[in-house]
């Protein structure tokens, strides 16, 4: 029976109709070589949304979009409705844009603690992939507020503790998850990586500690042996008092690891001997050389003939023989220089009244005698004898 308001088409109108179609072809339809790509364009066909929704180019979707996150709905609908958005951008690894579903999601502030709860894990666990695993774990965090015992959470918390090296915060929390679920596998994984990574650690600091302990006894041995000798850090060139010249000698010691620029330290023997070490400069050429530990009690020549045994690369002349050679120490704030027998001792020379020791590493020139360079370097300088 046909509806009161519809009147019957007659056989003539429906031949027109066809007939109109048959003059005028319908144009709406897919071009064979791009009906892929139109086919996409269809809100129910598609694949994967825009990043962006432009009204004019996807009216379709855009009206779509409008339905889905009506405000005038529940807030607990428009929640639900952002973490299945979340979700699915979750499945295509879209992170950045599933924290941004899962933050609208919470914004709506819904009633049911529950879908609160699985969007901050939801988020934490986006969060997670990022890296942002502080974040993450701020969130379930959240999460567990609202439901101490959610199972998710605790997972997420683990895993974001072990990211942090957080590894007695990551075996509790999974001790926690355990006894909701004794088998559940993540936990135990976590666990058990968690806890030989806090032995290996406790190990290291056991290690670190000892270590510690052995240099601080090295750094008073080296200060008592540094005292007994007399000889002067640039602390006591500066005038500062024996109380400040031991601090700050703790201090250089404990700062430089004893080391120098070159990788060498001061040292000291079973005997209670010093080796230090040693830079020699050669101001005529621009050259150097570093002895990493010249003993205490031995002496300049030993260490000039060993040095010079071949003549060096840069000794074109061949002139720096150990028998031409003149050894200097420089008094920086008396502007003089010092000139140091060679049969002299390194200790000898740096318990002179006049020697100063910077960043525990001595420094002595070495010029060729009678040479027009040491005649002309020596005539700007107050050059004085060591006795």
């Amino acid at each position: 029976m046909e509806p009161a308001d519809l009147e019957p088409v007659s056989v003539d109108a429906t031949d027109s109709f066809l007939e109109k179609f048959q003059s005028q072809p319908y144009r709406g339809g897919f071009h064979e070589d791009q009906w892929e790509e139109e086919f996409e364009k269809i809100p129910l066909f598609m694949k994967k949304a825009p990043s962006e929704i432009d009204p004019k180019k996807n009216p379709d979707l855009a009206c779509l979009q409008s339905i889905i996150f009506d405000d005038e709905r529940p807030p607990e609908e428009q929640a639900k409705t952002y973490k299945d958005e979340g979700n699915d951008y979750f499945k295509e690894k879209e992170y950045k844009k599933a924290v941004t579903s899962y933050t609208e999601g919470l914004k709506k502030k819904c009633t049911d603690s529950d879908l609160n709860a699985v969007l901050y894990t939801n988020r934490a666990a986006a969060q997670y992939y990022l890296g942002n695993f502080r974040s993450a774990l701020n969130d379930v965090m959240a999460a567990r507020k609202l439901k101490l015992r959610h199972l998710k959470a605790i997972v997420r918390g683990a895993l974001c503790h072990l990211e942090l090296k957080n590894f007695a915060e990551a075996v509790r929390w999974c001790d926690e998850g355990l006894q909701i679920d004794a088998k559940e596998k993540t936990l135990l994984e976590v666990r058990a990586k968690a806890d030989k990574l806090k032995r290996t650690e406790q190990r290291d600091m056991r290690k670190a500690k000892l270590k510690e302990k052995k240099e601080q006894n090295e750094n008073k041995a080296l200060l008592q042996a540094i005292k007994a000798r007399h000889i002067k850090l640039v602390y006591e060139a500066a005038g500062e008092d024996e109380d400040s010249a031991s601090e700050g000698l703790c201090k250089l010691l404990d700062g430089l690891s004893f080391e120098n620029p070159y990788g060498a330290r001061l040292s000291i023997d079973d005997q209670g001997r010093l080796s230090w070490p040693v830079l020699f400069l050669y101001p005529e050429y621009a050259q150097s050389d570093f002895i990493s530990a010249f003993h205490e009690d031995s002496r300049f020549i030993d260490h000039l003939m060993e040095m010079f045994d071949e003549t060096p690369s840069w000794d074109l002349e061949q002139k720096y023989c150990p028998d031409n050679l003149e050894v200097y120490f420089e008094d920086e704030d008396r502007e003089e220089l010092y000139q140091v027998p060679p049969k002299c001792t390194l200790l000898q020379v740096l318990q002179h009244p006049r020697f100063f020791v910077k960043a525990l590493t001595p420094a002595f020139l070495v010029c060729v005698e009678s040479s027009p360079f040491c005649r002309n370097y020596l005539r700007v300088r107050n050059m004085q004898q060591v006795k």
